[in-house]
């Protein structure tokens, strides 16, 4: 039987959880003030906070001196591209780890998510070799690769937990009506496991879309993303506030966007498996 809970309880819940997630996106409310007011406003003090004039010329002056839509598609290509590869390799690779381990499944796991743990400065060195000697420098394809390779550990990761919540027992099934590998992967096992597969590709585009370090160091201009859209309004003049706010919000809109309207969608994922 549910337990009963006060009117006092719901309502202190409902400030503090209200309070939280105020904190929680007020530096993005802020970014989102800040690209509307004049640099002289944006570095006011104290801080003027609703009563500014209010201008879009920060806006206009983004996209006259960077083209933000060859920005943006850099960064569709790249987020999208790397999570699809890297679904594509993963998938099959967990599938092997859940469904048909050895004694060294828990160690090669452990294995994958250690590399999450060195610093990415770390292999900056022979990566960037590596790249400049196959001209891979500058490109959509080099950071689709490597973004593929970073973020994998964690989609291999989170697949193999949803699919250990499936039952063995229907794979099973399915090879005694004469299903094939390839046809028990694609058409048993990735349905069912839609929800989880779909966080996972949710998780990994906005890991991708919002990496800096490797789009930072690896491009200059053809294939840059819009984290190197936002670093180019930071120079050694200094740093004009209301212009980077205004790079940051026009970077940052349209994965907000998607991850406002895939929330349902993402917490489902995250929680699949955990209530029988």
């Amino acid at each position: 039987m549910a337990r009963a809970v006060s009117t006092q309880r719901k309502i202190t819940f409902t400030v503090i959880a209200w309070t939280i997630g105020f904190l929680m996106f007020f530096p993005i409310l802020w970014t989102f003030l800040t690209s509307f007011k004049s640099e002289g406003d944006a570095i006011a003090s104290p801080p003027i906070f609703l009563f500014f004039h209010w201008t879009t010329e920060n806006y206009t002056e983004v996209q006259g001196r960077s083209d933000y839509f060859s920005h943006f598609l850099n960064s569709v290509t790249i987020s999208f591209g790397s999570t699809l590869l890297g679904l594509l390799i993963a998938i099959p690779a967990a599938w092997a780890m859940a469904f048909s381990p050895t004694k060294r499944t828990k160690d090669v796991l452990m294995w994958m998510l250690s590399t999450k743990m060195m610093p990415p400065v770390g292999a900056l060195i022979p990566i960037y070799l590596l790249f400049r000697d196959t001209g891979l420098l500058d490109s959509r394809i080099g950071l689709v690769v490597v973004l593929t390779l970073i973020n994998l550990p964690i989609i291999v990761w989170m697949l193999y937990t949803y699919f250990k919540e499936i039952p063995g027992e229907i794979l099973e099934a399915a090879r005694m009506d004469g299903a094939s590998l390839m046809k028990e992967v694609i058409y048993v096992l990735t349905p069912m496991a839609v929800p989880g597969i779909a966080s996972t590709l949710l998780l990994n585009i906005i890991l991708a879309w919002n990496e800096a370090f490797w789009t930072l160091n690896l491009t200059t201009s053809n294939a840059a993303p819009l984290t190197t859209f936002i670093a180019s309004y930071s120079s050694p003049e200094g740093l004009f506030y209301a212009k980077l706010s205004a790079a940051s919000t026009m970077a940052i809109a349209p994965i907000v966007i998607l991850g406002w309207f895939s929330q349902k969608q993402l917490v489902r994922g995250l929680t699949f498996g955990a209530v029988k």
